[in-house]
């Protein structure tokens, strides 16, 4: 059986519609109301955590910053260390290739310094016998042939024939050799192009002679020949430099005497049209630690 709400208030008195209609009203008022304060009240809850929300993230990210800052901070610390760490290593490294360096092979010889009686290179190599103007063996330091045989190949490939006369002397060699000198030209024109054993660079196994086919043992015409134009434009390239140049104040010319004095120096002298005897001990020395490079 169906109740009819309708039905039932059709028959009540006016008064007691307007009750009725009044109390729907106060509900509906009241229901609307407690709405308005629920969604106020949701919406200051919403507001509130967001704040904390928005709080901590910036805590947080305020963290993270302090965070960042103090890592770069012990990066940079860590990083500096580092770089004295490789400066030390790279310096170590230095000392310790300067001292497997003969300082010897850099100093100033020919009458200003004396070379011991007993010195003789670490380790000599024998030069290929086509390269020399007389087969007898000659011999070169062995750190040097390798610039040596290249110059060589170099001078062939643009047809220059050249030939060692004279590679490393031992001292008693040099001392027979001058002596020789003085009893063939007398020791006034001895000593003006030879040096006395213990000053001559060829002691050094760093110093060659050169001549062709054609000059053979006339040094004198070596200037005049196409072998020393190209080697006075092309040694520095494998680290040898001309000795003895014109005007010099210790020998004669001698355009067919060269030096292996590094790659690094010897570019440093043709670039500047210097000579070797033209530098200062302390100057020359600071390129021995790129003499074999």
């Amino acid at each position: 059986m169906k109740f009819n709400l309708y039905g039932k208030l059709k028959h009540l008195s006016p008064r007691a519609s307007l009750i009725i209609a009044s109390i729907s009203g106060l509900v509906l008022v009241g229901s609307i109301g407690y709405g308005v304060y629920s969604y106020n009240d949701l919406h200051k809850k919403n507001l509130d955590i967001l704040s904390i929300l928005l709080s901590e993230s910036a805590d947080t990210w305020r963290r993270n910053h302090e965070l960042l800052v103090e890592t770069r901070e012990q990066q940079s610390i860590i990083d500096a260390f580092q770089g004295q760490i490789s400066e030390i290593g790279s310096t170590v490294g230095v000392l310790e290739k300067l001292s497997k360096t003969d300082e010897e092979l850099l100093q100033k010889y020919s009458k200003v310094y004396f070379l011991n009686e007993n010195y003789r290179p670490s380790q000599l190599a024998a030069i290929d016998k086509k390269y020399l103007y007389e087969k007898d063996d000659a011999y070169i330091h062995a750190q040097v042939l390798l610039y040596l045989k290249k110059l060589l190949e170099a001078a062939q490939a643009d047809d220059i024939e050249l030939l060692i006369a004279s590679a490393f002397r031992s001292f008693e060699t040099q001392a027979s050799l001058k002596a020789g000198y003085k009893v063939t030209y007398g020791a006034g024109t001895a000593n003006q192009f030879s040096a006395d054993q213990g000053y001559s660079e060829h002691q050094l196994g760093t110093a060659v002679d050169f001549t062709t086919p054609v000059v053979g043992g006339a040094f004198s015409k070596f200037e005049s020949d196409p072998a020393y134009a190209w080697l006075t434009n092309n040694t520095h390239k494998y680290g040898f430099t001309l000795s003895y140049p014109d005007k010099n104040i210790y020998y004669k010319f001698e355009p067919w005497h060269w030096r292996f004095v590094g790659v690094a120096l010897a570019t440093r002298l043709f670039v500047d049209k210097e000579y070797f005897y033209d530098l200062g001990q302390r100057e020359i020395d600071q390129y021995l630690i790129k003499l074999f490079d």
